[in-house]
């Protein structure tokens, strides 16, 4: 019996946006080499068509969460056809939210902007994406220097054997000045697609962020 068939888990979808490029799964979807982090942002906004208004009053870290989500989220996967307590967002980074936290520190000199206060922790991020997509599962940031795909496979597949989760949203999602980085996976219980869906490992989840071979197609 092949590996693939004897996984217990699955990514189901990718989406890596960094270094002013994008992409779903092995789909190079944007790229700018010129652009500052905020212009490519906007401009894969405007690129994948979203409308949303909250949009606007983001910090650059819900931004690019939102923007990585989206990919990964989008269709043939619909979150509202399942259960929302059965939906989990387990994300990671460096930084925490000090991308954010620098902003405010500038404004104390001054009268402190009450939206850009609310974004100074790390875990907003997950409140956006499960407000947007509905999701009302399993809810957790971590902080770590490197990203720690074998703890998350840990931590997810935990969640699974519980059986109070049936998909989530896992990865990085990381921005400090121009350097930023979001690479998600969404990963269930069910083999999606018996062509692309590869196991959840801790190999694959690098695979991928590392724009190995053998990823997520």
């Amino acid at each position: 019996m092949s590996t693939q068939s004897m996984a217990a888990y699955w990514i189901n979808a990718a989406a890596r946006i960094s270094e002013n490029r994008a992409f779903r799964n092995s789909e190079l979807l944007l790229e700018k080499q010129r652009a500052s982090a905020d212009e490519f942002l906007a401009e894969l906004y405007s690129k994948i068509g979203l409308n949303y208004p909250k949009w606007y009053k983001m910090d650059r870290l819900s931004k690019l969460g939102m923007l990585a989500a989206e990919l990964v989220l989008s269709s043939p996967f619909n979150s509202r056809e399942y259960d929302p307590f059965e939906l989990g967002i387990v994300l990671s980074n460096r930084h925490s939210s000090l991308d954010t936290d620098r902003k405010f520190v500038e404004q104390l000199g001054g009268i402190p902007s009450p939206a850009v206060f609310v974004y100074t922790l790390p875990n907003i991020v997950t409140g956006e994406i499960s407000i947007r997509h509905g999701f009302k599962g399993e809810q957790a940031f971590f902080i770590d220097e490197e990203f720690p795909a074998e703890f998350l496979v840990n931590y997810i597949s935990r969640l699974f054997e519980e059986g109070s989760t049936h998909t989530c949203l896992v990865g990085w999602t990381d921005i400090l000045g121009e350097s930023y980085n979001a690479t998600l996976y969404r990963v269930s219980r069910v083999r999606e697609d018996s062509v692309h869906s590869i196991p959840f490992t801790s190999k694959n989840l690098y695979q991928y962020l590392h724009h190995e071979q053998g990823s997520v197609s």
